[in-house]
């Protein structure tokens, strides 16, 4: 995928995130994931997505490394993320 494709998806799940306000916060925090934890340090010193990594969890969820990530697919991540979130901070004895 090159650059206008990797912007044009990332365009497509920013609007189907922001239609979701209750996943802003988990939608921002799985992102953070994605970026090198020294990102700071090598140009063009803005958190990027590291691209390899996509490449594999692409790849785990569809298959093939070049297809199309579908919204509604990260949307349903992002609630099981958050329902896993809720449930660890409040675990049932």
């Amino acid at each position: 995928m090159h650059v206008l494709g990797h912007l044009g998806t990332a365009l497509m799940l920013l609007v189907g995130v922001v239609s979701h306000p209750s996943l802003w916060m988990t939608a921002l925090r799985a992102a953070m994931r994605f970026v090198p934890d020294d990102w700071w340090k090598q140009r063009p010193y803005l958190p990027i997505p590291d691209l390899a990594l996509m490449r594999f969890r692409i790849t785990t969820q569809y298959g093939d490394p070049e297809a199309r990530i579908v919204v509604d697919d990260v949307l349903a991540w992002l609630r099981w993320c958050k329902a896993e979130n809720v449930q660890a901070r409040n675990p049932i004895n």
